[in-house]
């Protein structure tokens, strides 16, 4: 399957770069497992950060970021057959879990209870 990982990237780190990248990093956390078990596991900040760079964004929740950011994952999300929605509070995530269920994709909310996933080690 294809899975949406969601989760808190920008959510509680008052824009601070680290805490944004230590947010990431609990996103690809999540993502390895998916991946050894067979999945194609998706982050919308692994396509977003390139293009807001590209596209010449300077800070985070400027003009371009906000173009980018978000529809990135509400583009993904018609392609995607799951989503897997990690722990922390995140405005963004809450909204893809609400679409993914609108249209009917199963949302997860433990590795464990994605097919064929379970708890590895990093």
């Amino acid at each position: 399957m294809i899975i949406l990982v969601a989760g808190p990237y920008r959510s509680g780190t008052g824009d601070d770069p680290a805490r944004m990248a230590d947010n990431l990093r609990r996103l690809e956390e999540a993502a390895l497992p998916l991946f050894r078990a067979g999945h194609i596991p998706l982050i919308g900040e692994w396509l977003a950060l390139p293009l807001m760079a590209v596209a010449g964004s300077r800070a985070v929740g400027d003009a371009v970021y906000e173009e980018i950011a978000y529809p990135v994952a509400h583009r993904l999300l018609p392609r995607c057959d799951a989503v897997l929605r990690i722990p922390g509070a995140s405005k963004g995530a809450d909204l893809d879990v609400k679409i993914a269920t609108e249209r009917g994709l199963p949302v997860y909310h433990r590795l464990e209870d994605v097919p064929g996933c379970t708890l590895q080690a990093a």
